[in-house]
């Protein structure tokens, strides 16, 4: 890339500092009303621009990257996961990609935790009894929910996310068990009192919550697939604010329906922003919109990534949060 200004096609709004900074920096287009760019609408922003800034909204599939012009090499995620980009597709261009790791750590881990707190106990569906003006007073047997200290959490990907949930679920008197490709660290698993499972069927079956805390690939679509939700406890809460498609959705509406399974908090859904009707008709279920990130110190982070990705690209040097690619 050369040294003039690159030009920089942002696809949704973002926080107003990290827009000016871009303004300031590059030669910037800006999404001004918000709302999702449809496929046309990618696909002429791929022909003009130099670099992308494409967020989770964004199906950037293989057909529109084979389509760009010639003048994108960089695509700079604003977000963590890639999974809505065809990285091969991507690579075989030589167009690298960059996103935005480690800023959103705390955050998810906090949403985490709130949820495994909430559905047991069942906040939302308490707060809301209460808006609606079904409360009479005080009863020893009115809305009994459970304690979640002394239980066991199975945390699926143990990450920098699935580390902190540990960490924070530790300090609630939960048992840490975990799945993940290989074990972490000795030292992390001594510090967490950590429980390593190689079969994620094995640990399923034993935990009274589940927290999803992978990343949807490929090898991860339906992880949690019919079969294996079947193996949960009829106690068990389930919690995902990774990706919807690492649930088969419509098999745990059915569980959640038949009480085989005892609650969830979903974040996340399969074909967000959709979400299953059945799934909002049921009392043991807390749906959030995707929210688990959003916070004014995360977002702020993740444009500051951006920019600094951006920047050392544009100076001819390999972007710190590359996730392929390499400079032309």
């Amino acid at each position: 890339m050369n040294k003039k200004k690159p030009h920089v096609v942002a696809t949704r709004k973002l926080p107003d500092s990290t827009e000016t900074r871009l303004m300031e920096l590059f030669d910037v287009k800006l999404n001004v009303s918000d709302e999702p760019m449809s496929d046309s609408q990618l696909s002429a922003a791929m022909q003009t621009a130099d670099v992308l800034v494409p967020t989770v909204t964004d199906h950037i599939d293989a057909g529109l990257i084979n389509n760009a012009g010639e003048s994108l090499k960089l695509i700079a995620n604003y977000g963590t996961g890639v999974d809505h980009i065809d990285l091969d597709a991507a690579n075989a261009r030589g167009i690298t990609v960059t996103n935005t790791p480690d800023v959103l750590t705390e955050d998810t881990a906090d949403m985490t935790m709130a949820l495994i707190l909430a559905v047991p106990r069942r906040l939302v569906e308490g707060e809301r009894l209460l808006r609606q003006g079904e409360w009479s007073g005080w009863a020893p047997t009115w809305m009994l929910g459970h304690r979640i200290f002394g239980k066991r959490l199975g945390i699926i990907g143990m990450g920098r996310i699935g580390q902190a949930v540990a960490r924070r679920a530790r300090g609630f008197g939960l048992s840490i068990h975990y799945h993940n490709r290989k074990p972490v660290h000795d030292e992390i698993e001594s510090e967490l009192e950590a429980t390593y499972w190689e079969s994620l069927d094995q640990m399923l079956a034993r935990m009274d919550f589940i927290s999803i805390n992978c990343p949807h690939t490929p090898a991860t679509f339906h992880l949690l697939s019919a079969r294996r939700l079947q193996l949960l406890r009829p106690h068990a809460v389930l919690i995902n604010t990774a990706r919807g498609e690492v649930i088969d959705e419509a098999a745990l509406t059915r569980l959640l329906e038949a009480g085989e399974i005892a609650g969830a908090g979903l974040d996340v859904f399969e074909h967000e922003p959709a979400v299953n009707p059945k799934l909002l008709a049921l009392d043991n279920v807390i749906l959030l919109p995707h929210m688990s990130s959003a916070t004014f110190e995360g977002r702020q982070d993740m444009g500051d990534k951006v920019i600094i990705n951006i920047q050392t690209f544009r100076d001819g040097h390999t972007p710190p949060d590359r996730v392929i690619g390499d400079i032309n």
